[in-house]
């Protein structure tokens, strides 16, 4: 199998179908694209999502925090808990462990998340830092988001730009060799863009403006999305080439390793649907939290199409993500 997450196919095939038993407190269960699982909990409903971070051995606490956080926060829930695991290999120091927890410690405080527990262990099992962070929300059951909420009609929004953390990733992993080719300032800027993975902030706000749903932008990129936020919802969407933000950083790093910035993965941009009559409300208050905003698309009734120019291309099922090319 390829490196990466498995593909559509493969969960269905041979991890959802053996997930049989069921429980009437379960509210959204394991498909694809949905990142969280819902948990009645009376008026409440707990938020959850696990997440690993394997593709980068630098600011790997970091990144354990702001992806299950943004998980949770696609539902619409403020993040309150976090637990972590740290499978780390045979040779790692303890300052490495340290370093790694002064990472999340200092995150979590940023986003008012309470590390409340986890497991910490050196194995041979890996041959590199291995973090898998769970997060735990909780939220009026009534206002919780899910990704199967996209309706026909709706607007297509996205938050910052495409390929957004993969960028920051290879510009810490790869600095060497891109500081030759598009010099040290703008290697700087890239790696800074890890200062904006979280989508903790845009999460309140879609939820609070009321998306139909919202899906961050992981693994597989703005595509891989796309694709998985229609096939929870069992809509069609068109995306619009032209309207997608992408940084110049971005565009340089890509073009230097030859990859596509609309496949790598973009932790920090959140994937919004809206209903016409919501939009105003919903760019007004992400730019009054200084958080970019673009319509780049509409929700249709069938087919999955990226329009470039006269060309109307077919968007694919996420495969490997473009990152596992380079680092």
């Amino acid at each position: 199998m390829k490196v990466g997450k498995l593909d559509t196919d493969l969960l269905r095939k041979i991890v959802f179908r053996h997930i049989t038993f069921q429980r009437e407190e379960v509210l959204v269960r394991p498909g694809v694209g949905e990142d969280c699982a819902v948990v009645d909990f009376g008026d409440y409903a707990c938020v959850l999502s696990t997440d690993p971070i394997t593709g980068t051995a630098s600011e790997v606490g970091r990144l354990a925090v702001h992806i299950s956080c943004n998980d949770v926060a696609s539902n619409g829930v403020e993040p309150l808990g976090l637990m972590l695991t740290i499978m780390a290999p045979e040779g790692t120091t303890a300052d490495e462990i340290e370093e790694i927890m002064k990472q999340a410690g200092r995150e979590a405080g940023k986003l008012n998340v309470e590390i409340i527990g986890g497991h910490t262990e050196i194995t041979t099992a890996v041959n590199r830092m291995i973090v898998s962070a769970t997060a735990i929300g909780r939220q009026i059951k009534s206002k919780v988001v899910a990704t199967r909420g996209a309706q026909v009609g709706d607007l297509v929004l996205m938050t910052k730009t495409a390929g957004l953390e993969g960028t920051a990733i290879i510009a810490h992993e790869k600095a060497d060799q891109l500081i030759a080719y598009m010099g040290p300032d703008m290697v700087n800027s890239a790696k800074i863009m890890m200062d904006k993975i979280s989508v903790v902030p845009e999460g309140m706000i879609g939820g609070a403006i009321g998306t139909s749903s919202m899906h961050d932008i992981t693994e597989g990129g703005l595509l891989g999305a796309v694709w998985e936020l229609c096939e929870a919802a069992g809509v069609g969407i068109e995306i619009y080439m032209d309207k997608i933000p992408i940084a110049a950083e971005t565009e340089r790093v890509c073009k230097y390793f030859g990859i596509d910035p609309l496949r790598l993965i973009s932790s920090g941009c959140m994937l919004m649907t809206i209903s016409m009559d919501k939009e105003k409300d919903l760019l007004e208050a992400l730019k009054e939290q200084g958080i970019q905003g673009t319509v780049i698309g509409r929700v249709t009734t069938g087919g999955r199409f990226l329009i470039d120019g006269k060309e109307k291309l077919e968007i694919a099922p996420p495969e490997s993500d473009e990152l596992y090319k380079v680092v």
